[in-house]
């Protein structure tokens, strides 16, 4: 990366020196591994719509858009309004409001298998909240997933990607392979009795936007039933792909869902709806269990969160969704016309981009990830901002004018990234 990393270098320099400011009082200079990078990531100053700005005064587009969680990109303007209104009635109560009660009944009506919510301050607090619920409900208490899924920073998903934590779990977690359900079948046949809850995601965010095979899903909720676990899904980012959720466009309904991102506007939000059965455990009049926290349902985040989803319809999903197209189909060509090996995942306005074929062999899996380091930050040198590892999401106010500007940009990178590399 030698021209690519000098020119990043020298375009960054008041990044640069953010980064060793911030390491002087935050371990890495970062409280989220998700936005760190080498040499040193970018400090945005200021973003409003699909356009970040950083403290050198360099432009970028947002194709991350702050991982999925901006279905609206950046100071969106209704949202920016509900926000500032309450803002100004006060940021949290000890007490009920409104909003809360507002999206609830926006999520109850959007999703055929959620008839009560609880709200948290995270995907990952939902994902604690998810293993709770099914602890208390089944009277067990170990966990099947999928290796290499991710549920948020749990010890007990965290195995999933982090072998070396199950030693330290006692068998707490149990990992099936995904789109593989005999493997989930064989475990549940086995461990059943021990098995809380199994937590799936029915596209794979963090392990490069990899789609379910409907099959799977189904053989996995119809083996959780039989073992007498709760199927939990994790919709914390793909919630955005359907007005009900990716379990609408798979025709499941699973106990429980993990939400997250999108249904807090901007704001840190989490939440885990499902059968009213389940949900009672926290009823305070009769309590099995106990949940609470300081900003659970706070009423700035439930502002953010009800114009956010209400915006997000359908004909803008459909609008996303044959963006995302456009973009895939001009990115595989772009890098075609460079001899770059290159394949994408997509699933509606997610995309995961690679640079190797689609089936990544040992041999092949590390030169691939040196070209995505390189042109992670080619990319940023020309005003483009794509996750580290390649995914990307699209916002409701991106249009195809935006997308051919982006594509323009990833031809550019594309174009460092070959000559470096020939």
């Amino acid at each position: 990366m030698g021209r690519i990393l000098d020119t990043y270098i020298a375009n960054t320099p008041e990044s640069a020196a953010a980064d060793v400011r911030a390491q002087r009082g935050v371990v890495g200079g970062n409280s989220r591994a998700a936005a760190y990078w080498l040499p040193h990531p970018i400090t945005v100053a200021h973003a409003s719509g699909v356009r970040l700005v950083d403290v050198d005064g360099r432009e970028y587009v947002d194709m991350v858009n702050n991982y999925t969680s901006l279905a609206h990109s950046h100071a969106y303007p209704p949202i920016v309004d509900a926000v500032r209104t309450q803002i100004g009635r006060g940021t949290g109560y000890t007490a009920n409001n409104l909003w809360q009660a507002e999206l609830a009944e926006t999520m109850i009506e959007r999703v055929a298998s959620v008839e009560s919510v609880r709200f948290t301050n995270s995907g990952s607090e939902a994902g604690l909240l998810a293993l709770t619920i099914a602890r208390v409900v089944t009277g067990r208490a170990k966990v099947l997933m999928a290796r290499y899924g991710y549920h948020g920073i749990l010890m007990e998903f965290e195995a999933g990607s982090m072998p070396e934590l199950m030693r330290n779990l006692d068998g707490m977690t149990h990992l099936g392979e995904y789109n593989d359900p005999a493997t989930f079948e064989r475990i549940l046949d086995s461990h059943g009795h021990e098995i809380a809850a199994v937590v799936l995601e029915p596209v794979m965010g963090a392990g490069g936007v990899v789609s379910a095979d409907p099959d799977f899903l189904r053989r996995v909720q119809s083996a959780t039933a039989a073992a007498g676990a709760l199927f939990v899904l994790d919709e914390v980012i793909t919630f955005r792909l359907a007005e009900g959720g990716a379990q609408a466009l798979y025709g499941i309904e699973p106990d429980l869902t993990m939400f997250g991102k999108v249904i807090g506007g901007g704001f840190p939000v989490g939440a885990v709806g499902g059968k009213l059965e389940h949900l009672r455990i926290f009823d305070p009049t009769a309590p099995r269990a106990f949940h609470s926290g300081t900003y659970c349902g706070n009423p700035v985040t439930m502002a953010a969160g009800v114009v956010s989803v209400r915006e997000l319809t359908a004909a803008r999903i459909e609008t996303m969704d044959r963006l995302a197209a456009r973009l895939a189909n001009g990115l595989v060509t772009q890098a075609s016309n460079l001899d770059l090996p290159i394949s994408i995942n997509r699933h509606g306005s997610l995309l995961n981009l690679f640079f190797t074929e689609a089936d990544l062999s040992a041999a092949s899996r590390g030169e691939a990830e040196k070209r995505m380091d390189s042109f992670h930050l080619a990319a940023l040198n020309h005003g483009l901002m794509v996750a580290s590892r390649g995914m990307m999401a699209l916002s409701t106010v991106m249009d195809e004018a935006l997308i051919d500007e982006v594509v323009r940009r990833a031809a550019a990178a594309m174009q460092d990234v070959a000559e470096e590399t020939a």
